[in-house]
């Protein structure tokens, strides 16, 4: 199994892409927290895990305090005995225009998208220290690397600063055998989507811009981070995976 003796903690774990990759992580051998806001989803999350074999804890979870953090990585150690694997999943979205973006709204999403990766980042780094090193993944965006006109300010310019802050962090530990890396999804089937794929005009200029014509499978994006949780990535840092059916190849 590609991640025997592991252990991970992920944000964001109760639902969509943090869901899945919880339990494609634990089916590969790794011991997974979950760290979440949303307790019921996410219990159901660790109950599939457990009755399957595999060893998972629910942890509660807000990404924007930084005592939440301590707590939870401290309560991973607790219970697993180290720290190998962190992903930065959660986020949330936006959908206004810069005139219309109150600062409430900024702060909102820069809060979790970006200040929640870089405290998680922060807690999680003496842990990887003790136990020898270990693999940062940062789930940005598409929107990270290039604009779009029907995307909301904050939320490009959080996924933007996600990307810089992995590639800070990756040559800021590189030495100590911690490696970091970004993930960059275009548009995926996930519950944070659900309500813009109901707008048939913006599913309709969404799939334009999407040379593979759909949107990706949040099993397609766990497999991504999957391999840079793994040792088949141990060469690989402060790099970006895009996985995001041709998007930015235009």
């Amino acid at each position: 199994m590609r991640l025997e003796g592991k252990v991970a903690f992920i944000s964001g774990g109760s639902r969509g892409m943090g869901a899945v990759e919880a339990i494609m992580f634990a089916a590969e051998g790794a011991c997974v927290a979950i760290g979440d806001v949303r307790e019921e989803e996410a219990q159901k999350v660790v109950e599939q895990i457990n009755e399957t074999g595999g060893r998972a804890i629910f942890l509660p979870l807000d990404v924007t305090r930084e005592d939440q953090w301590n707590s939870a990585i401290a309560a991973t150690v607790s219970e697993f005995g180290k720290l190998d694997i962190l992903v930065n999943n959660a986020g949330i979205g936006g959908t206004s225009m810069i005139e219309d973006t109150t600062v409430e709204q900024w702060d909102r999403v820069m809060d979790i998208n970006a200040k929640g990766v870089f405290l998680g980042t922060k807690a999680a780094i003496p842990e990887m220290r003790r136990a020898g090193g270990g693999s940062i993944i940062n789930i940005s965006s598409q929107l990270g690397l290039v604009g779009m006109d029907i995307s909301s300010p904050q939320y490009q310019a959080s996924k933007g600063a996600v990307r810089l802050l992995t590639k800070s962090t990756a040559i800021q530990y590189a030495k100590e055998g911690i490696r970091a890396n970004s993930v960059h999804p275009g548009p995926v089937n996930t519950p944070l989507t659900e309500l813009r794929r109901g707008d048939p005009e913006i599913q309709r200029i969404m799939l334009s811009r999407i040379p593979m014509g759909r949107y990706g499978e949040s099993e397609e994006i766990a497999y991504g981070v999957l391999f840079l949780a793994s040792d088949e990535s141990s060469f690989m840092t402060g790099s970006e995976l895009v996985m995001d059916g041709g998007w930015t190849a235009q």
